[in-house]
């Protein structure tokens, strides 16, 4: 039985609605910076995120991917569950915290992480890593990136 308009819609055009896709992201934080990497090829900052892989934990990938995307490496249960965050259309963000004393010096971090560009040239996926203050980093993201920085940072106060 569809359990929306939305899916009525899709159900009577001979369409089924898929599930969204999950990403996995870390705020790596010490409470008052958070980790930035600078997505190349773009003017905006990211944080460490990817997809999980078919059957992969959410927690385990947001592991996986923070090392790829950084060389960081935490273990699973430091990394605190804030829940499924509504990300974009098609695709939701499992976001968790990684709250440390000591944040590492951005110019040690190294991403993994490779994509091709249009062109042909292989890039990482970040470039170069910052310590922004939590309340410049919204601004420094994308939109739907903006929205959850904004809701993680007002319910914590």
């Amino acid at each position: 039985m569809p359990d929306s308009l939305s899916d009525q819609t899709a159900t009577r055009l001979g369409r089924r609605r898929l599930p969204p896709a999950v990403t996995c992201g870390v705020l790596v934080t010490d409470g008052k910076k958070l980790l930035l990497g600078h997505a190349a090829g773009s003017p905006r900052w990211d944080i460490p995120k990817g997809m999980a892989e078919e059957g992969e934990d959410w927690r385990a990938a947001a592991v996986r991917e923070l090392q790829e995307e950084t060389g960081l490496v935490a273990a699973a249960e430091d990394l605190e569950a804030l829940g499924l965050q509504r990300y974009r259309p098609g695709k939701d963000l499992a976001l968790f915290r990684w709250q440390l004393r000591v944040l590492p010096d951005p110019a040690s971090l190294r991403c993994a992480s490779t994509f091709t560009t249009r062109w042909g040239a292989i890039l990482p996926e970040f470039d170069r890593f910052a310590l922004v203050p939590w309340e410049s980093a919204p601004e420094q993201v994308g939109r739907d990136m903006r929205r959850i920085l904004e809701q993680i940072r007002d319910s914590s106060g």
